[in-house]
């Protein structure tokens, strides 16, 4: 039995890829013996910090306060930097954890990272693609994230990744020594959530038995929507029973709504919103297609819940996905920034129901390895190996 404090980026009720992921793996560490506690970032980073249970999971929010890079801002700092590190300290007294594990490094990266010396517990940090995914670039501006991530994957006891295409990037910007970085896959739960119909997911299906081409995430330039809506549109035409929609929601919705306008695609691009994680399994099994055409993505756990329902899956050649989606057998590998490329592959999916279906039957199979209890299994091996000691 291990004592472990997860320290993810942002925690449930929040929505997304880091929350989803810590929220299992404690479940899942939590149900194999272990005793685990979720430490998190307080929103807004003001006041002490607050305790919660979360499915019997004790969650402890911390202000995780950053200092602007201006003088008056850099000399009010130390005060509430320090009040949260000794609430940090009074967390480890009762916890007693053995392990510090960084989901996504941000503020409590940074905090983490000063914390585990004065406390002489070992440091793991997981990279999940922060430095780069992030809409802002956030690693580009603050001079105080770059270098604490820089001292925390020297420091760390382990370092693991979602991806080689994460480690890479982190032993070229931030100093990672290459020989130190461990990747261990996202994971995904083999068992679809449940939850009743409502009317965001009902738009998620085929209208009047429409086939539907399926994205979803975050509508940031980078996750590459608009370059999906130029590629359907060199296809629509070839399939005119054919939909897509795409799920999320974001700073560049409204762009892509008129981009389908322009395009005179707007009665065939569907914009649901937001979908919680039943909605988003829903959204799979009625989807024939599953695209995710990000100009980068470090992972992209949404092919892995695409693969859960069966949908034959496209994917980027910009970042992770190559690492563990076999092209022409599990997916379609493709470069989303030519759009001939895109449409070729959506083509040969639309117009091959055999081939879609062996493609997605293989995703079904191949998700198996990714369930939480495998992808648990690695976790736990590096903490046994950081807390006796071993290389």
């Amino acid at each position: 039995m291990t004592r472990i404090a997860l320290l993810p980026s942002a925690y449930l009720p929040d929505l997304g890829g880091v929350e989803e992921l810590t929220h299992n793996l404690a479940l899942t560490l939590r149900g194999l013996g272990n005793d685990v506690e979720v430490w998190t970032a307080k929103v807004p980073a003001v006041g002490p910090p607050i305790e919660e249970s979360i499915d019997g999971i004790a969650v402890r929010r911390f202000p995780f306060v950053l200092p602007a890079m201006r003088p008056r801002s850099l000399a009010a700092f130390p005060v509430p930097a320090l009040s949260t590190v000794q609430a940090l300290r009074r967390a480890v007294r009762r916890f007693r954890p053995e392990i510090l594990h960084v989901q996504c490094f941000g503020p409590n990266g940074v905090y983490a990272t000063a914390l585990a010396p004065l406390v002489g517990v070992p440091l793991i940090v997981t990279l999940q693609g922060e430095t780069t995914n992030n809409a802002h670039d956030i690693f580009d501006h603050s001079v105080l994230l770059r270098a604490a991530l820089r001292t925390a994957v020297k420091r760390a006891a382990a370092v693991t990744g979602c991806s080689r295409f994460t480690l890479d990037d982190a032993v070229s910007r931030f100093g990672l020594p290459p020989d130190k970085g461990v990747v261990v896959f996202n994971g995904v739960s083999t068992a679809e959530p449940e939850g009743g119909a409502d009317t965001a997911a009902e738009r998620t299906k085929s209208r009047d038995g429409r086939r539907t081409v399926l994205a979803m995430g975050r509508m940031v330039q980078n996750k590459g929507f608009d370059l999906l809506i130029d590629g359907f549109a060199r296809v629509a035409a070839r399939h005119p029973d054919v939909d897509l929609v795409l799920g999320g929601d974001g700073e560049v919705r409204s762009d892509l709504e008129a981009q389908a306008a322009r395009l005179e695609l707007a009665p065939r691009v569907l914009f649901p919103g937001r979908l919680d994680r039943s909605q988003v399994a829903r959204a799979c099994r009625n989807a024939d297609v599953f695209v995710l055409p990000s100009r980068v993505e470090p992972f992209g756990i949404v092919v892995l819940e695409a693969w859960r329902a069966g949908a034959a899956v496209v994917a980027t050649t910009h970042g992770g996905p190559p690492e563990f989606v076999a092209d022409g057998t599990t997916g379609l590998l493709v470069d989303p920034n030519d759009p001939a490329a895109l449409a070729r592959a959506l083509d040969r999916l639309l117009s091959d129901d055999a081939l879609r279906r062996r493609i997605g039957d293989a995703g079904q199979a191949e998700v198996v390895d990714f369930g939480w209890p495998t992808i648990t299994a690695q976790y736990l091996e590096i903490y046994r190996c950081v807390v006796q000691g071993a290389p």
